[in-house]
């Protein structure tokens, strides 16, 4: 079959103890599927600096100096991992057939690269790196993550179960990509929406060679949240739910306290008093803060401010 002409996009944040070792190991497994035949001469290795505060971009600019393979990217600031591979990608949409985006912690099995250009080769437009195994994850990180993509779904939230951000892309996908114009990116669900034929290739998540996480828990929730408002109104319809289960309670309490004075039990008190209003005042409030969210969604999306900012490219 014809060979693919590859860009693999890595987008970069504070990641310099791990930089070279990626590097070296890319650089290995593209010259091992080179000499297979399956990518071009000419496909290249994107690492694309999202505002670092180390010396990540610093590297990044060596290597590219050092290897025509290479191509460094650099944002004006930190706009976030989204959009980090979002510039990568659109960056270069008129110079490669497709594109591949991954982690720079190599966590994701690059060797699953292989079975993706195999699948794109067949006729795949898209393909999914799917989890199969987080035997490498703790406890805690596989209950958190797996609960990740459940409440998505059940959200309404059209995620892949267990897939990241490694996935290959054709270059009519980044091209209707390019159509979804939204500020609050979150690519896990775009991608699918766009539809095409697709495909999963399944690999085991490996442990972490050096660095740290990127996504604590505090961010996974963030992240989850950005996900759910920027794709579905479902909270807002959970709000309506309880909004009708407050007003049955409203008119319990109401047959309570008709009841109460009939039978000459009305007694004097702040208890009944102030846990109705606590409960209907929080649940407001609650209710408000919700909307509010929505609203600030649609203030950002009104904004229509660029997704990303490139300062400069290395080795283009």
């Amino acid at each position: 079959m014809k060979p693919a002409h590859l860009l693999l996009v890595i987008p970069c944040y504070n990641e310099e103890a791990i930089l070279h070792y990626t590097y070296s190991t890319l650089k290995a497994y593209y010259a091992t599927i080179k000499g297979q035949g399956l990518i071009t001469p000419g496909s290249k290795i994107c690492f694309v600096n999202d505002g670092s505060r180390d010396r990540t971009w610093d590297i990044i600019e060596e290597l590219s100096q050092q290897d025509s393979d290479i191509i460094g990217v650099k944002l004006s600031r930190n706009f976030g991992h989204q959009s980090a591979i979002l510039a990568g990608l659109e960056h270069h949409i008129d110079h490669f057939d497709c594109f591949v985006t991954i982690d720079a912690d190599l966590q994701d099995d690059i060797n699953a690269i292989t079975s993706m250009i195999q699948r794109y080769q067949e006729g795949a437009m898209v393909v999914y790196g799917v989890r199969d195994d987080r035997s490498t994850d703790s406890w805690f990180k596989r209950s958190t993550a797996e609960g990740f993509y459940k409440v998505m779904q059940k959200m309404g939230v059209p995620v892949v179960f267990n897939h990241a951000d490694f996935r290959l892309m054709d270059r009519r996908i980044l091209q209707e990509l390019g159509h979804f114009r939204e500020v609050n990116l979150f690519l896990r669900g775009i991608i699918p929406v766009i539809g095409f034929r697709s495909q999963k290739v399944f690999y085991k998540r490996l442990e972490r060679t050096a660095g740290e996480t990127k996504y604590p828990l505090s961010k996974m929730l963030l992240f989850a949240w950005n996900g759910i408002t920027s794709f579905t109104n479902y909270p807002m319809r959970l709000v309506l739910y309880f909004g009708a289960f407050n007003f049955l309670l409203a008119m319990g309490i109401v047959l309570y306290i008709v009841l109460a004075y009939f039978l000459g039990q009305t007694i004097p008190g702040w208890t009944s008093t102030l846990l109705p209003v606590t409960f209907f005042s929080g649940s407001n409030m609650m209710a408000l803060s919700l909307i509010g969210e929505y609203i600030g969604k649609i203030y950002e999306e009104v904004k229509a401010r660029p997704r990303y900012i490139i300062e400069k490219v290395v080795n283009e």
